[in-house]
């Protein structure tokens, strides 16, 4: 009996995106995404401490909340792991640094004026150019919330994925560029090696 042979039939390239993006494991970020900007003295009066020289970390990775995140004022005080993850010109960023700033004024009512408005968290200077090789007005920032378990000791812990599609779609929001149905294929097809790979910093 000669067996027949049966065809297999080629995926579309659509089907193929939905069923490689299917295996991308999910975003194991605990962080969120916004902007960030930078304000320069006078840092007093603060709408947080007032005059209080003692608000400022010796440090000075220091902040003024934005809206988004001023909680009614309840966010004075807080603090935050902030990284610099794309701006409107490449190479803005310093690659893998992470820093740990304090909330301590309304970036709307702060005495020195922002660098941009609406920014997620505007950052003293020194905080921004920490995280920053070239002057911006604005950056793409990943911020996340420290804990406090006990007086004055923070816990802070940031995961986040290292996936090269997701700082591709970070990059828009200050770019204003909208991603291209055929990018998705483009880089699933030349990054798969790189799913799934995670990096922690503490």
């Amino acid at each position: 009996m000669k067996l027949s042979s049966i065809g297999t039939p080629l995926l579309s390239p659509f089907i193929l995106v939905l069923l490689l993006l299917l295996m991308v494991p999910p975003r194991l970020s605990l962080a969120d995404v916004g902007t960030g900007a930078h304000y320069s003295p006078p840092y007093t009066p603060t709408a947080c401490f007032g005059n209080d020289p003692a608000q400022f970390p010796s440090s000075n990775f220091f902040a003024a909340a934005g809206e988004g995140i001023w909680d009614n004022g309840a966010s004075c005080g807080r603090q935050y792991l902030v990284r610099c993850i794309s701006a409107s010109v490449s190479g803005t960023c310093v690659p893998g640094k992470t820093i740990q700033v304090r909330i301590v004024d309304r970036a709307l009512s702060s005495s020195s004026r922002p660098s941009s408005s609406g920014a997620t968290v505007v950052l003293s200077t020194t905080a921004f150019g920490a995280i920053t090789k070239l002057s911006a007005a604005a950056i793409n920032v990943e911020y996340q919330q420290c804990v406090r378990f006990s007086s004055p000791n923070f816990v802070c812990l940031l995961i986040q994925t290292k996936h090269p599609f997701d700082v591709y779609l970070n990059k828009t929001r200050v770019q204003g560029e909208k991603p291209e149905s055929h990018t998705v294929s483009t880089w699933i097809s030349s990054n798969m090696g790189l799913m799934g790979t995670h990096n922690m910093h503490i």
